[in-house]
């Protein structure tokens, strides 16, 4: 174990990485990423940073509504240099309900913007460790599809995991379409299609990727219980809890986007109705 010490200096870098991520965040502007100065820095201790710019944000009136859950997309592990799923919080300022599934989003806060076809879902009940899809689902109150904007403070989108960790775990703004309320006539169906349904991603009209669920992890439903499972060994505790909002990672590739653009979503055989998204 770390000298008291060396602790006090993991703290204060701590606090240090914190405060340059979040100017970076109110300057909307890249930075050199956290592992260029300090390659040691790992998971854990990017979780650290991500919990003190949590306590600086509900310091400032911020309140958590849930989680993001990032690179639970193996299809995308090799271009980003990845090997495990992430997490970070949600934020009532960083979710949007669409209206009738349309919604518009301003660009100009975001660094290196990036779009995401998610499945969200809200919780009536913590998800245990290691359930299946069919657990998982009894524990759902809706599902919706979501647009995720991810962004990155680090050039050219080039990190390590802890840098995408501590770095907001790259989470910029959550669209919730309409909810599909889960009960006894559609739990079963969903907790199957989940793992086989096709996502369609569209930008101005024109098809730009494809996607299944079992893409994200086997199904959306079962990265939820890999969460659970990863938080119950997280330090300090952060387990899921009934009324979270979580959503379960893209669907496709992450899509560069620009101001003037729509983006079209559409989930196939799930049942859910997409979104369209209007950048400026």
């Amino acid at each position: 174990m770390p000298d008291e010490g060396g602790r006090v200096e993991r703290a204060e870098r701590t606090q240090e990485i914190a405060d340059r991520l979040l100017t970076a965040s109110e300057q909307a502007t890249v930075i050199d990423a956290i592992s260029s100065a300090a390659p040691e820095l790992g998971p854990d201790e990017a979780y650290e940073v991500l919990a003190a710019i949590a306590a600086r944000r509900r310091s400032s009136g911020w309140r958590a509504i849930g989680r993001k859950i990032g690179f639970t997309n193996r299809t995308i592990w090799p271009h980003f240099g990845v090997e495990e799923p992430m997490w970070a919080p949600v934020w009532d300022r960083t979710v949007i309900h669409a209206s009738d599934n349309r919604a518009s989003l301003p660009l100009a806060p975001f660094v290196q913007p990036r779009i995401e076809p998610e499945v969200v879902f809200e919780l009536s009940e913590p998800i245990p460790p290691g359930a299946d899809a069919s657990a998982v689902m009894e524990r759902v109150t809706w599902l919706a599809a979501g647009f995720e904007v991810v962004h990155c403070h680090f050039p050219d989108w080039q990190f390590t995991l802890a840098d995408a960790i501590a770095d907001f775990g790259l989470h910029g703004a959550l669209v919730i379409g309409t909810p599909l309320v889960v009960d006894d006539t559609n739990r079963a169906g969903l907790a199957a299609a989940l793992a086989t349904f096709e996502a369609t991603l569209s930008c101005d009209g024109s098809v730009v990727d494809r996607g299944l669920g079992a893409n994200v992890l086997g199904s959306p439903a079962l990265a939820l219980a890999d969460l659970a499972l990863v938080l119950a060994d997280h330090h300090p505790p952060s387990p899921l809890s009934a009324g979270e909002i979580v959503t379960t990672g893209t669907i496709t590739g992450a899509q560069p986007i620009a101001s003037g653009q729509t983006w079209t979503s559409d989930y196939g055989s799930l049942g859910l109705d997409g979104l369209t998204l209007t950048l400026s």
